[in-house]
């Protein structure tokens, strides 16, 4: 098991705890069993990367979900067990026959589901006889049917196989193979983890208005955090000007100095200047772009712009 030098997630000590545990108990002959659950972007996959770190003395197998290949029976088995394909020569011959037509090495007709689970469960037991395994799967709600039922079979049967199995799935899926499996539920980082996480991700120092609003609308999700200044421009970074205010642009209206003239956003058409001397208008934007001081021409109505 890896030392006390591993990488600890920002804000996750009591996750972290959890998980030193369900590894201390694998190299103990025990097995373990957690479905890890949260939103998008709430750090699953971080959580998942801790543990395979964590079991860096352990044989790891790892799957994860593929949304595009949700159709295909045992797609989600045959990537998590397929580095342990040899094995199956250990296995009863019903088994054995029963594994090879799942997983494509056998034109036999398909056998029941049941044979099948009891297939993947011994060979996952063999994998574990030359010392703990660790398996891991991400994005379990993506996960074809069949496999998703045959992992969920395996998790309510082991025993003392010395096997680790850690699912992350996504809340609010249908992921109801794992129902009542022992989970563990990611919820957003505190606002000091927060914007702890913020600062050391982005070069430079943020206004302090900003980062209040970016550790607000994010609430706690760690994506959220390293993704919404990303979608900032440099003057947003720097004073927070038009981060959450996306109204559309007032139209124009009419100056007191000149019926005809508007202050107008550089982006739109500028009105007919008329034949009187008027009072040059500036157009202003708070998006960064340069002023521009419209110049009319008594009596022709033309114009010239200068940028400023």
């Amino acid at each position: 098991m890896a030392g006390d030098d591993r990488h600890v997630l920002r804000g996750r000590d009591n996750e972290c705890d959890v998980l030193d545990r369900l590894l201390k108990d694998v190299h103990a002959s025990e097995s373990r069993v957690l479905v890890v659950r949260g939103e998008a972007g709430v750090g699953k996959s971080a959580v998942l990367d801790y543990v395979v770190e964590g079991a860096s003395d352990c044989r790891v197998l790892r799957a994860s979900g593929v949304e595009y290949e949700i159709e295909l029976a045992y797609s989600g088995l045959h990537q998590l067990c397929g580095p342990t394909l040899d094995l199956r020569e250990r296995l009863p011959q019903p088994q054995r026959e029963a594994l090879e037509t799942a997983f494509g090495l056998s034109t036999k007709p398909p056998s029941d589901r049941f044979i099948v689970d009891l297939a993947i469960l011994g060979l996952l037991s063999e994998a574990a006889e030359d010392g703990p395994l660790v398996c891991v799967v991400d994005d379990a709600q993506w996960l074809d049917k069949a496999s998703s039922l045959t992992l969920a079979f395996i998790a309510r049967r082991l025993l003392a196989e010395s096997i680790g199995l850690v699912f992350g799935v996504r809340q609010h899926t249908g992921a109801n193979e794992l129902d009542g499996l022992p989970d563990l539920m990611l919820g957003g980082l505190g606002d000091s983890d927060a914007r702890a996480l913020l600062n050391s991700a982005w070069p430079g120092r943020l206004d302090e208005e900003v980062l209040t609003r970016v550790v607000a609308e994010a609430r706690g999700n760690p994506l959220a955090l390293l993704e919404l200044p990303r979608a900032m421009t440099a003057a947003e970074l720097g004073g927070g000007f038009g981060l959450y205010d996306r109204s559309p642009t007032p139209k124009p209206t009419p100056t007191q100095e000149g019926a005809g003239l508007f202050e107008t956003p550089v982006s739109e058409p500028t009105a007919s200047v008329p034949t009187q001397k008027p009072t040059p208008a500036i157009a202003r934007t708070i998006t960064g772009s340069p002023a521009i001081a419209i110049l009319p021409t008594v009596g022709k109505g033309a114009q010239r712009t200068i940028s400023t």
